[in-house]
């Protein structure tokens, strides 16, 4: 079994970017099935400072020095505390800074195509926890320790593809 999570506003598809995304959702996938394990919810990321309400084609102002007293939120450590135990999170994109805080936690973040459908990327983790090709899940497999922790009540169960001859 990996865990694996969602950057989505409608649980049905990955559309979100990861930094600013306000909701991710969690299935713990095994061959044939995933489970819901959670959802996370997340304040709204805003823009803070002089441009915070600068409209498209007006020109940036410099952004006075940082205030060590009251440095910006850091709305990425938030995400990644509550993707602890996740082999990888699925988003629509994800910065730079991002994605290397994100690899040094252990998540292989992953980029899709904004309306990516969870189901078909449920399937496709599915089909490699068995068959392998991808790179990715061979590695979560391979690190994993087998400590799980328990399933919420009545979580949602999906059954997945195991092989492409089930898709007859």
């Amino acid at each position: 079994m990996i865990r694996v999570a969602f950057a989505s506003d409608d649980q049905a598809q990955v559309n979100l970017h990861f930094g600013g995304g306000e909701r991710f959702v969690v299935y713990d996938i095994q061959p044939g099935s995933a489970e819901l394990h959670g959802i996370g919810e997340f304040v709204p990321a805003r823009m803070k400072g002089v441009n915070a309400e600068r409209r498209p084609g007006e020109e940036a102002l410099p952004e006075p020095e940082e205030d060590p007293a009251h440095p910006p939120e850091d709305k990425v450590a938030v995400k990644i505390a509550f993707l602890d135990g996740c082999a990888a999170v699925y988003a629509a994109s994800i910065g730079v800074s991002a994605t290397k805080r994100l690899m040094e936690a252990g998540i292989q973040p992953i980029i899709v195509d904004k309306g990516h459908d969870i189901l078909d990327l449920l399937n496709e983790v599915s089909l490699a926890l068995v068959h392998g090709g991808l790179g990715w899940v061979t590695r979560a497999v391979q690190r994993r320790n087998g400590d799980a922790p328990g399933k919420p009540k009545g979580a949602t169960i999906h059954r997945l593809i195991t092989s492409v001859e089930e898709l007859d």
